[in-house]
């Protein structure tokens, strides 16, 4: 199945804050006014040969690039050795399965994650961004739509013990060749005064899925759009020839 997400196990004071919360993110389960599943009419010319991994962190972010970051709030990751993690059963939904597979980028042939440490919020973000071979980026995103399109609610267990999620699906941004955005919701315990919300954007730009996550407690937030666009051209340029 899939590792889990990295972001939310760095050493930050907001991750430490984060990773309380984090009953929807297991090692086996793996942005704007954007409400259903929608292509962009954007086109990507194909690379080659899949990103590899040394590609995919050169176009990530550097640090000192994202104004909205807080100093060293940035750092790039892999995913842990197999089996390194701590391992969970999927969850009780096999669509919402699918759709938490792809969105951690699992079965890509590679990808790295990227943590965002907001300034003056305690709740943090991230990115996945993940390299396929030949067409698999393509099915792989109409495998997620299609599990977009029955997930509603799933029950599994992570972190933080055993949870309830339900999934809301909102409008898609209009960038790159296809995307999707939607919300996990799971209800918290009475001191956090309301419940987890966290939203996935799931953009592909040629060969390569790039998912952005921001996490919210007692309210909602979106990952900034422009942060989306300039990502997401990153990953269509890299893939030019």
């Amino acid at each position: 199945m899939l590792s889990g997400t990295p972001w939310r196990k760095a050493t930050s004071t907001v991750l430490a804050v984060g990773a309380l919360l984090m009953c929807g993110c297991s090692s086996q389960q793996e942005a704007g006014a954007w409400a259903h599943p929608s292509k962009s009419t954007a086109s990507t010319s194909a690379h080659a040969g899949p990103l590899t991994t040394t590609q995919l962190k050169q176009h990530a972010f550097k640090e000192g690039e994202v104004s909205e970051a807080r100093e060293g709030g940035i750092p790039v990751t892999e995913p842990e050795p197999e089996g390194a993690g701590r391992s969970f059963p999927p969850v009780s939904d096999p669509a919402c399965q699918t759709m938490i597979d792809i969105r951690s980028g699992q079965g890509a042939s590679a990808r790295i994650f990227q943590t965002f440490n907001w300034k003056g919020d305690i709740w943090g973000g991230g990115s996945t961004l993940a390299s396929y071979e030949d067409e698999k980026a393509k099915e792989a995103f109409a495998e997620l739509e299609h599990a977009l399109a029955s997930c509603r609610s799933f029950e599994g267990e992570g972190y933080g013990g055993k949870f309830k999620a339900t999934v809301v699906v909102e409008g898609a941004p209009q960038v790159g060749d296809e995307a999707v955005s939607f919300r996990e919701i799971i209800p918290m315990g009475p001191e956090y005064r309301g419940d987890r919300n966290e939203q996935y954007i799931v953009v592909r730009a040629g060969n390569t899925i790039a998912t952005f996550t921001m996490l919210n407690v007692a309210g909602s937030s979106s990952f900034p759009a422009e942060l989306v666009s300039r990502q997401v051209d990153r990953l269509r340029d890299a893939q030019r020839p």
